[in-house]
């Protein structure tokens, strides 16, 4: 009897739950959501197919969502096995034409696919591509020192469009093309911030491997305007590695996003938490 109860009492809390996230599920309703997902985050099989889950979730609901990813774990794992050796400039990788081969193989294939299978195992229908597909993401040549890097200048997201009509899930790997056929490696923050304001989508939505934007005492932001996140920065608190992601999700705020939010991407149903409860999940940054 006390088991039964307990079940009971679980059904209800769910059943509670899903009532209270009508208005959210109102508020998304044919909303554009981007997700980059870190190759951090990525985690186990049980934990990606957790993750896909809510992704077919979120298009059941009457969200688009686009899926951009990462894959430096995995390409350095790659790299290793080939024996490719990589030199660093200021702290970054330099691309050269044997490495950029191998970038392209490991995030639009191993990578890419992973993903795409994952989302059609829950029921979804996903289709994975790259920033060079349909010329999609057009770059140009981010530092000379760093080979095959780029920087997004033209975006045509009318095949992401294409995609949504058919109610397909686009799964992009951070690849662009130059302008004479190279191929570019980008920065995977930098392409989901491209390709959302591109769509101006409604969220853009960085999936990695810290809880949010911290203040000085080290505890998580959960609301922030552009004008914070800068005074955060000009006085040290905002350092290393977390200004890369907000200045990508200014740059997003800037393009025409409505708000952009780093969160923890290992943790359990993060993009559901975030879309839709009331207190959300990491640190939200909006324009004013």
């Amino acid at each position: 009897m006390k088991k039964q109860d307990a079940m009971n009492r679980d059904w209800i809390a769910t059943a509670r739950t899903l009532s209270q996230a009508l208005p959210y599920l109102q508020r998304y309703d044919n909303a554009i959501v981007v997700v980059k997902l870190g190759g951090h985050a990525m985690g186990s099989l049980e934990a990606m197919d957790d993750f896909a889950r809510d992704v077919v979730l979120l298009q059941q609901v009457g969200v688009n969502p686009v899926i951009v990813h990462g894959g430096g774990p995995m390409i350095n794992e790659m790299l290793k096995k080939l024996d490719i050796q990589s030199e660093f400039v200021n702290g970054k990788r330099v691309t050269d034409e044997a490495t950029v081969e191998v970038v392209e193989m490991v995030l639009s294939g191993r990578v890419n696919k992973r993903i795409v299978q994952a989302i059609n195992r829950q029921g979804g229908k996903a289709v994975g591509l790259s920033g060079k597909d349909a010329n999609l993401m057009i770059c140009e040549q981010t530092n000379p020192d760093l080979g095959f890097v780029g920087t997004p200048t033209e975006m045509h997201p009318e095949v992401l469009h294409n995609l949504f009509a058919v109610d397909t899930i686009p799964v992009i790997a951070p690849l662009g093309t130059g302008r004479n056929g190279e191929t570019f490696n980008v920065n995977g923050d930098t392409a989901a911030g491209a390709i959302a304001a591109a769509l101006k989508a409604d969220r853009l939505l960085l999936l990695t491997d810290v809880d949010g934007v911290k203040n000085a005492d080290g505890e998580v932001v959960t609301e922030l305007t552009a004008e914070q996140v800068h005074q955060m920065t000009a006085d040290g608190v905002i350092a290393g590695g977390m200004i890369p992601k907000t200045e990508t999700c200014l740059d997003a705020l800037n393009g025409g996003v409505r708000a952009a939010v780093i969160l923890d991407g290992r943790a359990p149903n993060a993009v559901l938490l975030e879309l839709f409860t009331e207190h959300g999940a990491g640190s939200i940054i909006r324009s004013t």
